[in-house]
């Protein structure tokens, strides 16, 4: 045991059976029975920053405790007084009138709705029995010093290893975490620069292996029973069906139109039956329901539209998109035509000299139907058409979109050949699509299979589409009738149907002057036998390297990434591979090797007054206004701005955040409620729902506002429902007429969670066009230097504001002092940790101490929160 330092803890076989299984504590007062997995936990902390009952909850996602049968409350499962509910993380008290009793309501709805069985309780005193990540003192008692000398100390990260040793053994005890602490499968870190390609594919192999088993885990384990079904007809005639997904709400589940569900029905009324189909609705303020398109197969009347209840869905994982970024890093080191020589030392980080391409400049560079060009643009044009790598970073509000559709004009008469256009969602794809559309260039726009029947605004262009419209095959065109009519065909004329449709799409792609997917998309079979010159990656910043490499390797010899990497990052969902470097894009690592990328630097998008801060802050202060104060001042809006003419204030609120329903997110009801009143007073000023946004880090904020401004709002509902609350991440590449931030954080000890990623405020601070309003507990966020300088940005312009909406006052309050200073975006340029080889070093010279944000709320337990501080990643730090 000594070498886990678990000297001086009293012989395990004494311990009695309710002694915390963390740290063997024991006393009755301080100990809770978890009711998922029956192990008892105490209300100590150690040395993190939740207790160890907490730390348990939210690791386990376990929800539901009992007191031990001789504390104070004697056996007591704690539950809601009126409705019964028993999860702790909802779960509050009301002191009654005469203040010996208190009784536990949870926070909605309970709580929130004064309909309550008693009449005297005082709803307004409701307060979470959770505060600062532990159980209120009076329920579960602090262990004493005394005790917690005496108890094992087990140290953040063997916590963390225990409870994932719980999740495949649940009677793992400590001396299998001491013969398990030798095993240490930290994965190598991504390097700068590698010396060939195998040891490229080698490092970054195991990484997209490592996320695509996590994922693999994370979308089976979601499968939910007891749904009630909600039958409908699509317009082709495939059967719909609508449900309710609960564990959508706590968070548990991620869900994107296109993902593939299986339905199975196991109820009296008929023979077991199970289908599958394809996401294509998710839900939204309007409907909680997910909408999944059932696949046509062989006999129609076998679907069981009379029944509704006793379906259970589960997610069907796919592995193309993991399985095509390994092919591609594959192909990058055997196929020596995959890439041009220069792009493939480029991509080593290998240093070689370009031979500028001879090319006939445009003698002009707008373009037909698109806006005319702003000189940092012509320049970004110019610059790309004459070499074969080039960056372009497009600040938010710059004409990005713009700018790459000329680009690819460009590139199409000069070169002559082929464009393949990408990047990595499929709504970027389509914004870019319809762009180049209008220029006259000939485009196809190839989507998966799965997503064919989604609603697009690019439909027409689709290669499916544009096979269905092209009559000039009679023969294609008879059997897809047939096919429609009969729902499928006989074994050969499906054979026949196959071919032809595939001659047809082939005729169609290579006459095609540009080519649109995602990049994932691009290694669509269908595109296996094409060789495509020049690339351009939109949003690239977006992806991981491995999904940028999937289009790079059918034969590039010019390539453009587009993207900013001062905006969010890719989405990585395994921490271990985020922290190996797999967050990484390829731009970002391009920029850091000394490749300067073209910046745009004219913004179309903010009042000047909203685009000054992000510029100083974020691009040195070269960010230029190309719109006036008078362009973006909405004076048939009364809204009570502190300073008239500069449209943006921070709102001081000082409640308290709390744990939301699921465990590992957090709200804030006084935030919430100023929310809704700056909302309705938008709304009086006649502003339409959809000119506004409300956006949030945390889901469970985000369904707390929508709730709570359904529910007290005064305007009409389907207003409220009209307005869209996001997250950071969803309002990225967006823009709304008036946002409002809602930061959530407020707290003693916790940090600010992930709220401390610069990127992330970045994208926050840079949608709106006529007005912002934050809404933040001052206090606590000046603790961290980036946010004491926008605080003292709006302090310094009189826009720091508290008290009632009605009657607003200039805040006087004194900042708290930050501990470091915040270094900037600088962190490019740099020296990187002195003593480590040139090809070793961390990528962003993160040396583990900057923030490591994997954008998702899965990302919220360090894995050794002894050298990163909690609120250095994303989500809820434990």
């Amino acid at each position: 045991m000594k070498s886990l330092g678990l000297r001086g803890v009293e012989d395990e076989k004494e311990l009695p059976a309710h002694a915390c299984a963390y740290c063997g504590i024991h006393s009755p007062s301080s100990v809770v029975k978890c009711l998922g997995c029956t192990k008892w936990f105490c209300s100590a902390r150690g040395n993190a920053s939740s207790s160890h009952i907490v730390n348990h909850l939210v690791r386990a996602r376990h929800k539901e405790v009992q007191l031990h049968p001789q504390s104070t409350l004697g056996d007591t499962v704690l539950e809601c007084y009126n409705c019964g509910t028993k999860n702790v993380f909802l779960l509050g008290f009301i002191p009654a009138k005469s203040d010996t009793v208190v009784v536990l309501l949870c926070r909605q709805p309970c709580a929130s709705t004064p309909s309550s069985k008693d009449m005297s309780w005082d709803i307004s005193r409701w307060q979470p029995l959770i505060e600062d990540r532990s159980f209120l003192p009076w329920l579960v008692a602090v262990p004493s010093d005394a005790e917690q000398l005496r108890a094992r100390h087990l140290t953040p990260p063997m916590i963390a290893k225990l409870e994932e040793m719980w999740k495949d053994n649940a009677a793992a005890t400590i001396a299998d975490l001491e013969k398990a602490a030798g095993i240490d499968d930290e994965p190598a870190p991504v390097l700068l620069k590698y010396d060939d390609a195998y040891q490229y594919q080698n490092v970054f192999g195991p990484l997209v292996k490592i996320e695509a088993d996590y994922d693999r885990k994370l979308k089976e384990a979601q499968s939910e029973d007891g749904l009630v079904i909600r039958w409908d007809y699509g317009l082709n005639n495939k059967h719909l069906a609508s449900f309710v997904l609960p564990k959508i709400e706590l968070g548990d589940v991620k869900l994107a139109v296109g993902d593939e569900m299986r339905l199975k029905y196991k109820g009296e009324l008929r023979p077991v039956w199970e289908g599958v189909g394809y996401v294509v609705k998710i839900p939204n303020n309007q409907s909680d329901e997910v909408t999944i398109e059932l696949r046509k197969i062989g006999n129609d009347k076998s679907v069981p539209t009379e029944c509704t209840h006793n379906f259970s869905a589960d997610y069907v994982w796919k592995a193309t998109s993991y399985d095509r970024m390994q092919l591609a890093m594959k192909t990058f080191a055997v196929d020596e035509m995959s890439v041009s020589g220069y792009i493939f030392h480029k991509l080593l980080g290998h240093e070689v000299a370009a031979a500028p391409m001879k090319i006939q400049m445009p003698k002009k560079f707008s373009v037909p139907g698109l806006p005319e060009l702003n000189g940092s643009q012509i320049n970004a044009v110019k610059s790309v058409l004459q070499k074969p790598l080039s960056l372009i970073q497009g600040p938010p509000g710059t004409g990005k979109t713009v700018t790459s559709a000329t680009v690819i004009y460009h590139l199409s008469k000069v070169n002559g050949g082929q464009v393949l256009v990408c990047a990595p969602s499929n709504v970027a794809v389509d914004q870019l699509c319809e762009r180049i559309h209008r220029t006259g260039l000939k485009v196809v726009r190839l989507t998966a299979k799965s997503r064919e029947d989604v609603e697009s605004s690019v439909g027409f262009l689709s290669l499916h589409e544009q096979v269905r419209m092209n009559d000039s095959n009679l023969e294609l065109t008879k059997l897809s009738q047939l096919k429609s009519e009969l729902g499928e065909l006989s074994s050969q004329d499906e054979k026949k149907f196959k071919s032809l449709t595939r001659a047809a799409e082939r005729e169609i792609l290579n006459n095609a002057d540009v080519i649109c997917c995602t990049c994932v998309g691009a290694g669509d079979p269908r595109l296996s036998k094409m060789k495509f010159r020049t690339v351009l990656i939109d949003e690239s910043t977006q992806s991981a390297e491995p999904e940028c490499m999937i289009p790079l390797v059918l034969g590039c010899k010019q390539v453009v990434l587009v993207g900013d990497h001062q905006q969010l990052g890719p989405v990585i969902m395994n921490k271990k591979a985020a922290k190996a470097g797999l967050n990484q894009s390829l731009f970002e690592r391009l920029v850091i090797l000394g490749l300067a990328p073209i910046r745009l630097n004219v913004q179309y998008r903010m009042h000047p007054c909203l685009s000054e801060f992000p510029s100083n802050m974020f691009y040195e202060g070269s960010l230029q206004n190309g719109v006036t104060m008078q362009q973006r001042l909405r004076r048939d809006v009364d809204f009570p701005w502190p300073v008239g003419d500069t449209p943006m204030m921070f709102w001081s609120n000082l409640g308290n955040e709390e744990i939301s329903a699921s465990g590992t997110s957090y709200l804030n009801r006084t935030e919430a409620s100023n929310v809704e009143k700056i909302v309705t007073r938008f709304f009086k000023a006649g502003v339409q729902p959809a000119d506004i946004g409300v956006i949030t880090p945390y889901e469970g904020q985000r369904s707390y506002v929508v709730s709570s401004m359904q529910n007290t709002g005064t305007f009409k509902k389907e207003n409220y429902k009209e307005i869209e609350v996001a997250s950071v991440d969803a309002f990225q590449g967006r823009e709304k007429d008036f946002i409002v931030l809602s930061c959530v954080r407020s707290n003693d000890h916790q940090g600010i969670g992930f709220l401390s990623d610069p990127r992330r405020l970045n994208v926050a601070l840079t949608r709106a066009k006529y007005g912002l309003v934050i809404l933040g507990n001052p206090k606590v966020l000046s603790k961290h230097p980036l946010w004491h300088y926008l605080l003292q940005h709006f302090k310094e312009r009189n826009c720091l504001v508290e008290g009632p909406l009605t009657n607003l006052q200039t805040s006087l309050l004194q900042f708290s002092r930050p501990k470091t200073t915040y270094r900037g975006p600088q962190r490019y340029q740099m020296s990187y940790s002195a003593g480590l080889p040139s090809n070793a070093r961390p990528p962003n010279g993160k040396t583990g101490n900057d923030y490591n944000d994997t954008g998702s709320m899965l990302g919220y337990i360090p894995d050794d929160v002894s050298s990163v501080h909690s609120s250095a990643l994303g989500g809820v730090g434990v």
